[in-house]
């Protein structure tokens, strides 16, 4: 019975850091809800454009339809994933004065429900492709002279570049906002010596 008491009292480390981690690792995709709709409304739009002709014979609703999809994925991406996704954000925000001004902001310190490297490389994928896609788009369109669909076309690469433009400002611009804290941190305390 002594040797069971002394065995009961040994110290025994735990790390609790390290489980942690590795169910962060294990986790491919954390947020697949968040995944599945960057995906949805880019390649929707897509898919619905290229496929269109075969279900419907309303150029009207098509567009309207293809606009919508474009939207709701602008939205989405702006306002959801690419906070979930990479921890990115960007909007634009007017002062007393009435001017206006573009705020870039990434997360400096990883959470316990940050995006693993599967859902960046998601994100980043979608975010470089799609637009590529609509300027091959745009470029069909322009040279078979289906002038009509011209407008839904430059309408879709507006919105996914301006969401490409925005995520890559927040991406460097992050990076240059921590060197310039950095700098002035250091600047300021040099200065009283």
């Amino acid at each position: 019975p002594p040797q069971a008491l002394v065995d009961d009292t040994e110290d025994v480390s735990l790390d609790f850091g390290s489980e942690e981690e590795l169910a962060l690792r294990k986790a491919r995709i954390r947020h697949p809800l968040a995944t599945f709709f960057h995906l949805f409304f880019r390649v929707s739009a897509i898919v619905t454009y290229l496929f269109c002709d075969w279900f419907s014979n309303s150029f009207v609703a098509c567009f309207v339809t293809i606009l919508l999809l474009l939207s709701f994925d602008f939205w989405s991406v702006k306002n959801v994933t690419g906070r979930l996704l990479v921890g990115l954000r960007w909007w634009n925000q007017i002062d007393e004065d009435g001017k206006s001004h573009w705020v870039f902001e990434a997360k400096r310190v990883p959470t316990i429900g940050a995006s693993t490297e599967a859902e960046a490389r998601i994100f980043w994928l979608g975010l470089i492709i799609c637009p590529v896609i609509w300027t091959l788009f745009f470029f069909s369109t322009l040279f078979s002279l289906k002038l009509k669909w011209l407008a839904l076309v430059i309408a879709g690469i507006s919105l996914q570049t301006a969401n490409l433009y925005g995520y890559i400002h927040c991406k460097l611009g992050g990076q240059k906002n921590i060197s310039r804290v950095t700098s002035r941190l250091f600047g300021t305390a040099e200065a009283p010596k």
